[in-house]
């Protein structure tokens, strides 16, 4: 189905070849990538690239912290078109009124500064920007790691929230030019075979090894023509689970309709490699191939085909339980009892919703498939979340709304809930199928801190309908004999024209923001000292740490505008003693701040040197050892909980996104590596001392003569590296964080 080639490749008129007369510098710079990031880059160097962007996206769970932390650097309107939607925890009751009161803010804000307001369940974050904001040639930025609408020409780039008040304060986003992979696309797929098939199949293929870590996805081929847009959407927002940096597409009248349907006709233009591009490696789908996948828990790169799972069942849920025991000590996941004695694999539940399940064409095709069947008064279950009130609005003039309702599916609003664990939440030991982005562990809402756990396994839309047809035995859409004739999609933008505020170039600075009583200014922030001492008060050796284990999603996201009541969740669900440790630590950095020095820092400067000295320029924090954190979510809260709680750097060999990575310096955290020789043996307690920190980052050195003060007072030698740091990137690190270091340029601009 998929083929990995790790050379670099020539590419023209839509012929593959490993060598050309153009080298390959020009050649780099024709591919459909190379010629929107150079469209976008105010720096006039190819190498590094200051992005600026055509307009910006955020969710409830993230637009409060971003828009307050821009007012500290000066904000006043909003540069670009800039949509607020309320798609996260619209739902969720948690806490009482505080998620209605970020709504409020959110609208108020929007009146004030000129921005774009969309009220709770009228549409998802990603959905709202395809149908509104998308363009050929242009660049979004979310602040959501699923912003991705490559197959509309677009390039989206999903970041933490404090990289979206960069552009709110007309700086730029910096990153190096990335490596562009062409992905190939030949045939056509058969009946059955969904988006979500494809998608799944590539992140299998490429996540393990990082294959596009950090890099664009350029898709062109023969095959492009053969998807429909909802398709092509589909595979596109997925991409965001191969790690990659953003993804887009070739353009042809598939997409020109798709703008024209949505009254937007001057934004389609055609976009294709230039002459002979230049690729740094390639991936090779044939849609001929595809089989009816599913991602097993707990991650979208755990994939087999329905076939392969179903034959051998127990031995592979046996592996899902036996990873749970590991993550979940509380817990014990029962799944191999789904296996009946006739080999079939029951499932507890279906979910179709969202950014990448909730699309006009997959509901329609879904609902043809449970024609054949019903959702019957077992256990199972099945919800259908259309992701914009128009796409809903469409699936009832055509009658299948009305379908579904009558074979036993739920019609449930635009929300995101299902996608992070506030929706729909499966009974303890459950298996939830799900046409969503992720299944890490509790993105279906389960809470192994209290003994309770369930399973969330990553299927498309048509083999979710399948199995509810088949009395929830998890079954292939490519085994259902069903008739299906696509229906035109109609777009009604009155809708949206009734309840959205479009505030864009209309500030209204007169305007008093609404702030409920839990949205709290963030503690004061200090600069970096001349030295840093961080105690560790987590030590992570699973291969990959997500950002839902860093912060748990679902309900906790509640408290997203209360960063000291949400950094009580930090690691809660991977190391529930951190929260507790790090207080310790940030207690005793105030009383040295005051003077008074604990016992324990007395006791670790004491076998560094001169006690005295060094405590008076010597800051102490907590820190975090990992081997590869941050996959996944973009939300900044992964980082900023740490530094709420007197975090002050963390540990790892590799960083998994670079969001995440850039979360951590936009928040003050050192983003440390290790050589991949060095064997980290530390423990939680342990302590790590760097001397001159603050003039080395200054110096532009990148290596670091660290000292590791252990438990036992035994001092051993470490090497830290923090590469390739932007201008900007110290600036940030040196104040503190990114609002103290705006906070600075303020007093020094008056």
């Amino acid at each position: 189905m998929i083929k990995l080639h790790s050379g670099g490749v020539f590419y023209e008129n839509g012929k593959i070849s490993e060598s050309s007369s153009v080298p390959c510098d020009v050649a780099r710079k024709n591919t459909i990538a190379a010629q929107i990031l150079a469209a976008h880059n105010t720096s006039g160097n190819d190498s590094a690239l200051k992005i600026k962007f055509d307009a910006m996206v955020s969710h409830d769970i993230t637009y409060v912290g971003i828009i307050q932390t821009a007012r500290v650097g000066g904000l006043e309107q909003f540069p670009i078109p800039y949509a607020l939607t309320n798609c996260h925890n619209s739902l969720c009751a948690v806490g009482g009124t505080i998620n209605e009161d970020d709504h409020v803010f959110g609208l108020s804000a929007a009146k004030k500064h000129g921005g774009i307001y969309v009220p709770a369940n009228q549409s998802v974050i990603h959905s709202y920007a395809r149908e509104e904001l998308a363009g050929c040639g242009k660049m979004i930025l979310g602040s959501d790691s699923h912003t991705r609408y490559g197959a509309l020409g677009t390039m989206g780039v999903g970041e933490g929230g404090p990289e979206l008040v960069k552009q709110l304060l007309k700086d730029t986003y910096d990153i190096k030019a990335p490596e562009v992979v062409l992905v190939h696309l030949i045939g056509t797929p058969k009946r059955g075979i969904g988006p979500h098939d494809v998608a799944l199949a590539l992140v299998g293929a490429t996540f393990k090894d990082g294959f596009v870590k950090n890099k664009v996805l350029e898709f062109v081929g023969e095959g492009v023509k053969n998807l429909p847009i909802d398709f092509r959407n589909g595979i596109d927002v997925m991409t965001t689970e191969t790690t990659c940096l953003s993804s887009i597409w070739e353009t042809d009248e598939v997409v020109k309709k798709h703008y024209e349907t949505h009254q937007r006709p001057e934004e389609y233009k055609k976009l294709s490699p230039r002459g002979v591009a230049y690729y740094d490696s390639m991936i090779e789908i044939d849609l001929s191939k595809m089989e009816s996948m599913i991602a097993l828990p707990f991650h979208p790169s755990n994939v087999y085909t329905i076939k392969e799972f179903v034959t051998n069942a127990k031995e592979i849920l046996a592996s899902v339980e036996q990873e749970a025991r590991k993550k979940f000590p509380k817990c014990s996941l029962d799944l191999v009892s789904k296996v009946q004695p006739d080999g079939s694999v029951l499932a507890d539940q279906g979910i179709i919703a969202g950014c990448a399940g909730g699309m006009f064409d997959s509901i329609v095709e879904a609902n043809e498939i449970l024609k054949s069947g019903n959702v019957g008064n077992s256990y199972f279950s099945l919800s259908v979340y259309p992701t914009s009130i128009p796409v809903s609005l469409a699936l009832t003039r055509h009658g299948v709304s009305a379908d579904l309702l009558a074979n036993g599916a739920l019609i449930k609003p635009s929300f995101c809930g299902p996608c992070f664990g506030a929706g729909d939440v499966p009974a303890n030991n459950g298996l939830s199928l799900r046409h969503t982005t992720r299944n890490f562990p509790n993105r279906e809402g389960s809470k192994p801190g209290e003994g309770q756990v369930s399973g969330v396994a990553l299927m498309d839309a048509r083999s979710i309908a399948a199995t509810a047809a088949n009395g929830g035995k998890i079954t292939p859409a490519t085994e259902i004999d069903y008739d299906y004739t696509p229906i035109e999609y109609e777009f009604d933008k009155s809708v949206y024209e009734k309840r959205i505020y479009y505030g864009y170039g209309k500030p209204q600075p007169e305007t008093e923001l609404i702030l409920g009583p839990n949205i709290t200014s963030w503690p004061d922030q200090y600069e970096l000292s001349d030295n840093l001492l961080v105690e560790l008060t987590a030590v992570i050796h699973d291969p990959v740490t997500t950002t839902d284990e860093l912060i748990p999603s679902g309900e906790t996201s509640s408290l997203r505008s209360n960063p000291i009541r949400l950094s009580e969740f930090t690691l809660s669900r991977r190391v529930p003693e951190y929260v507790g440790l790090s207080k310790l630590v940030a207690k005793d950095e105030a009383a040295r701040r005051e003077g008074k020095l604990p016992e324990k820092l007395q006791s670790v400067l004491s076998r560094l040197g001169d006690v005295d000295s060094l405590a008076k320029k010597t800051q102490f924090g907590s820190c975090v050892f990992a081997n590869k954190p941050g996959d996944g979510s973009a939300r900044e809260q992964a980082a900023s909980c740490q530094k709420v709680l007197g975090g002050f750097a963390n540990i790892c060999y590799e960083f998994a996104t670079k969001r995440y990575r850039s979360n951590c310096i936009n928040w003050g955290i050192l983003p440390f590596t290790l050589d991949p020789e060095v064997k980290f043996e530390y423990e939680v307690g342990d302590c790590v001392f760097v001397e001159n920190i603050r003039e080395t980052i200054q110096s532009g050195k990148e290596e670091f003569d660290a000292k590791v003060v252990r438990n036992n007072g035994q001092v051993e030698k470490l090497k830290l590296y923090v590469k390739g740091l932007t201008a900007e990137e110290k600036e940030i690190l040196l104040a503190g964080c990114l609002m103290n270091y705006y906070k600075i340029k303020n007093q020094q601009a008056k």
